[in-house]
């Protein structure tokens, strides 16, 4: 109940009213039956736009840090996510990994719409980053399509750190769903997961234009904040020397 009432009453209206959604390729979401959702992810505003405009509830993968802040903030960003149905995992891997993908195997066996991000984080400079291979497992183990999903725009609408969106039109395009059933017996194969994974994020880069960066995106973000902090030591050592 709470879901549709944010979806259709509340947040769905004001989403769209404040990013003008152009909406591609709405038909290729199946209207029925399981199946992935993959799309970039550049910005916390990604969460709630596509699934606003999705005609089916879609599910997702949110990181458990959503779910355990401190506070009466804590706990109402907590609520509201549970809300609108997305499931915490922890991004920590190992042991962590296999839980999430359990997770996510259970909203498709009940033939949801589930959606994911494989780059595993946000963007943090507006590159698609080399996909983590949960997703692959995830599509051949449940046996269903993977709809590659790009969002345009909302890096520029709301990069990491904006707390406030601007005010803009952004783009979601969905592409042709993609079947794996060729790789069916093969989920724990490392090969067939990087195969599979690297066809999905070709298939997103292809709809989304976005640089690609051969480097998982975790990486890639822990490199600039230590670079950033090595410049910031450097500069002050300048200023005390002068």
């Amino acid at each position: 109940m709470f879901y549709q009432v944010l979806k259709y009453l509340l947040l769905g209206p004001l989403l769209r009213l404040v990013f003008r959604p152009r909406i591609e390729g709405l038909d290729h979401v199946p209207e029925e039956g399981a199946a992935i959702i993959a799309g970039n992810h550049l910005s916390f505003a990604d969460h709630f736009v596509m699934p606003a405009i999705v005609p089916r509830r879609v599910t997702f993968l949110a990181k458990a840090e959503y779910f355990t802040g401190p506070g009466l903030k804590g706990r109402l960003t907590a609520a509201f996510f549970r809300g609108v149905g997305q499931i915490p995992v922890d991004r920590s891997g190992g042991r962590a990994s296999q839980a999430a993908i359990s997770s996510g195997l259970s909203v498709l066996r009940k033939g949801r719409l589930l959606g994911i991000y494989p780059e595993g984080t946000r963007s943090h400079d507006g590159r698609l980053y080399k996909g983590r291979t949960g997703v692959a497992s995830m599509a051949i183990k449940a046996g269903v399509p993977v709809v590659p999903c790009a969002m345009i725009g909302t890096f520029e609408a709301q990069p990491t750190g904006r707390r406030l969106p601007r005010i803009m039109r952004i783009t979601i395009r969905f592409g042709a769903p993609l079947d794996f059933s060729r790789y069916a017996g093969l989920e724990d194969e490392r090969i067939a997961l990087r195969a599979v994974t690297d066809e999905i994020m070709y298939a997103i880069l292809t709809l989304s234009g976005q640089e690609y960066v051969d480097t998982y995106a975790g990486e890639a973000k822990a490199a600039a904040q230590a670079q950033a902090r090595a410049h910031g030591r450097r500069g002050h050592g300048r200023e005390t020397a002068d």
